[in-house]
This record gives C-alpha cells, sequence and structure tokens, in this order.
C-alpha cells in the first residue's frame, strides 16, 4: 500500500486535513549558495582529493573542537572503526557501548575482532549511564565507546573518571554533537579520541564524511596511516627509509577512507555556519520544550547543565498510560498529518544481526523501555518558525486525539 493511501486511511480517523499539504521530515541538509560554490572551485582546480582542501579542513576541525590534531575520513563508521583499532581492541577484549545508538557505535568493536558490552541508559537524559558502566566492567575491558545521543554529551567527567581507574580508552561517539560543549570545552577535545559524522542529517554536512580528533600525536599518526591503507610517507614510520621522492611504504594493514577535497570544501564551507545553525536548532528545541512541557502525555527529554547543547534530535517520549494508542498508531497519525517522525534507535543488540551473536533481550530494560516510547520529530536549521508551529500543531492534535 502507497503513502498516499496510508495517509488518507489515517486521515479518516480524525475527520479532517492535514495540518500541512506538503511533508517535513526529521531532518535534512541546508546548502547554500556558498557551500555550492566552495565545491565548484575545488572541481575547478588541479587537486579533487588528498589536497589542500582537506588539509585546510583538518586545522579548522582542531581549532573549533579545540583538539590538537583532527583525521577527516569518508564517513562516520570509518571514524569509528579507525578510531576503535588506534585503541588496539582486538580478540579476547571487551569495550562497553551505548545500547541506544545507530549500530556504527558497536559494529567498530566487532570489525576489530572484539566482543561489544550493551551498557543501558538514563531514563531521563537517554545517555549511557556511568554506573551501569562501572556493574560491566571486567579484566577483559579495553574501552568505552560512550555516545553524545541527540547531541547531548554524556557525563564525561565521571565517565573520563572510570576510564582512568581502570585503564581504559575513551571513545566519544559525538556524531550527533558537533557544536556542543561540556563545561565550557567543545566536544573534540575531552576523550581520547572523538569521532564525528557528517551525513546530511546532521548539524553541518559534507554529503558522507566523518572525522576522529585527538590530543595524542602517537593515535594522530596512527590514524592518518589506518585512513589511508597503511602507507607512509614519513621516514621515521618506515621499516625501510628512504629519502626519494617517490619512496612510501606499507608499515600496518589500513584501509581507503579517505575524503576528498570537494567534500571537505562544502564542510568548511557549512562549519563556517555552526554557530548560526546551532543557535537555530536551541531555538527549535526551546519551542519545543515550552509546547510539550504542557502536555502531560508527552515527556520530555532531560539535559544535563554541564552539557551546552547543539541537539540533533528532537526526541518526544510518550506517556503510553495517558494515551489510548500505541507508539505506532501515533507515529502513523502524526505521519498523516505530514509531520514525518522516525525512531531513535532499536537497542543495538535486538538487531537480527546481534540475535546470531547470542544477545538476548532483556539486557538493559531502560532502553528497552525507551524504545517503544519514543519517536524523533523535524529539526533542522532551515525550518521556518511557521513549520515548527505546525509541527506542535500536529503533535498537540494527535495527542488530543488519543488523550485517555
Amino acid at each position: 500500500m502507497d503513502q498516499v493511501r496510508i495517509s488518507m486511511e489515517k486521515l479518516a480517523i480524525f475527520g479532517g486535513e492535514p495540518v500541512r499539504d506538503t511533508r517535513i521530515f526529521y531532518g535534512r541538509q541546508d546548502i547554500e549558495d556558498d557551500d555550492i560554490e566552495a565545491v565548484v572551485n575545488v572541481l575547478k582546480g588541479n587537486l579533487i582529493t588528498c589536497g589542500p582542501a582537506v588539509d585546510a579542513l583538518e586545522k579548522q576541525l582542531a581549532r573549533i573542537t579545540g583538539a590538537k590534531y583532527a583525521v577527516a575520513v569518508s564517513n562516520g563508521t570509518a571514524a569509528l572503526h579507525i578510531a576503535a583499532l588506534a585503541a588496539g581492541f582486538g580478540p579476547g577484549d571487551e569495550v562497553i557501548v551505548s545500547s541506544i545508538t545507530f549500530a556504527a557505535s558497536s559494529n567498530c568493536v566487532l570489525y576489530c575482532g572484539a566482543t561489544p558490552v550493551f551498557a543501558d541508559i538514563r531514563r531521563d537524559t537517554y545517555n549511557i549511564d556511568p554506573e551501569s558502566i562501572r556493574s560491566l566492567i571486567t579484566p577483559k575491558t579495553k574501552g568505552i565507546v560512550a555516545v553524545d545521543f541527540t547531541g547531548q554529551s554524556v557525563e564525561m567527567e565521571e565517565i573520563r573518571q572510570i576510564a582512568k581507574e581502570h585503564n581504559l580508552v575513551l571513545i566519544e561517539d559525538a556524531a550527533h554533537a558537533i557544536g556542543t560543549k561540556y563545561k565550557g570545552s567543545p566536544v573534540g577535545s575531552n576523550a581520547d579520541m572523538t569521532c564525528f559524522s557528517f551525513h546530511p542529517v546532521k548539524t553541518v554536512t559534507s554529503g558522507e564524511g566523518g572525522a576522529v580528533t585527538t590530543n595524542d600525536e602517537a593515535t594522530y599518526r596512527k590514524l592518518l596511516r589506518l585512513r589511508s591503507h597503511g602507507i607512509t610517507r614519513n621516514q621515521e614510520e618506515m621499516v625501510h627509509p628512504s629519502d626519494a621522492l617517490w619512496y612510501n611504504e606499507q608499515v600496518e594493514l589500513g584501509f581507503n577512507y579517505r575524503m576528498t577535497d570537494f567534500q571537505a570544501a562544502l564542510l568548511s564551507s557549512q562549519l563556517r555556519k555552526l554557530p548560526r545553525f546551532s543557535a537555530r536548532r536551541r531555538d527549535i528545541v526551546k519551542k519545543y520544550d515550552e509546547a510539550f512541557l504542557k502536555l502531560p502525555e508527552i515527556i520530555v527529554q532531560r539535559e544535563i547543565p554541564e552539557s551546552d547543547t547543539t541537539r540533533h534530535l528532537y526526541i518526544i517520549r510518550l506517556d503510553l498510560s495517558k494515551l489510548t494508542c500505541d507508539r505506532r498508531q501515533f507515529f502513523d497519525a502524526l505521519y498523516a498529518e505530514n509531520t514525518c517522525p522516525q525512531v531513535h534507535y532499536l537497542p543495538v543488540y535486538w538487531h537480527s544481526y546481534y540475535e546470531k551473536l547470542g544477545y538476548k533481550k532483556g539486557l538493559c530494560p531502560e532502553a528497552e523501555s525507551f524504545y517503544k516510547e519514543v519517536m524523533s520529530i523535524p529539526l533542522y536549521p532551515a525550518m521556518t518558525d511557521a513549520d515548527v508551529e505546525d509541527v506542535i500543531h500536529a503533535v498537540t492534535k494527535v495527542v488530543e486525539y488519543y488523550r485517555a
């Protein structure tokens, strides 16, 4: 059955027209003329990959995040993969990961032959629970991948202390969190390594793209090698050094995770707008909070005071005890109002692939409860005030229809 027929059937429930005529999706890129010009300028030049635009981007990312080093890569998953490799994760190791995240946060552990161990989330912030992390540490634990879910920083001070106490490598998955600060310090400079994604639904985009930031030079050098086949031109890293201009040497097994110069040019242009994009996202979040705090059927995500958040996602959580519908019915009804939500995320270990690995339901009760009650509603900088009001109106309309 096509989406139009679904919408018309759902609309019959309400007996009226949808809030808006055109659909508004949960996220989208905001590309402007200067972004296009930046890409075209690179395409007209001599180098379109592995060139000066990537170098300039990495310096820009280091300035914005406060990190000493940044390594741009082809996507956020590539960033997580080389970070996990640089951390030394391998067979026999356990790595603690949040249960509510995109699968890449956990898959990067599997790529290295290590075992993901899923920590539960806090009921109010939806971020990884430090006490759950503590409870899962064993002699096999090698690291933590802490996810800044929705863009809000994890409780970094406490998690960093746990990592220090147990000599664990701390990777911050900040795919949602470019522009966020923790206690005034930009996300990107607070963990051993921080990974970013620049997919089109994120705050800034390069189409596909990612980056790893770090303050450790040895880690930085390894990340550079892993990004490009394990090959180096640095004589100090070679087994058989040569000063011949043509000579390079593969010293370990790496990957082709390079970013193109035209992607880098697009992202550099986007990053110059990060303050504006962040401010607009905060403004929309404020409007949503003010509206939904008035609806007892909607639970609003709590933010810790330490996090000055650039929100990537806005999550509404349904108090189903106050509604006559389930989450699926609410989702479909909202979609019929041409406000198109999404769900972030299925607990990772509920995926069928993880079931085949032996993971069972019941591992993380808070995460499982969360999944059954939430959806993400539209949030992106190009939304107009009218768009925002339409989303609020649509959510309110559905709540009022299903109010117990």
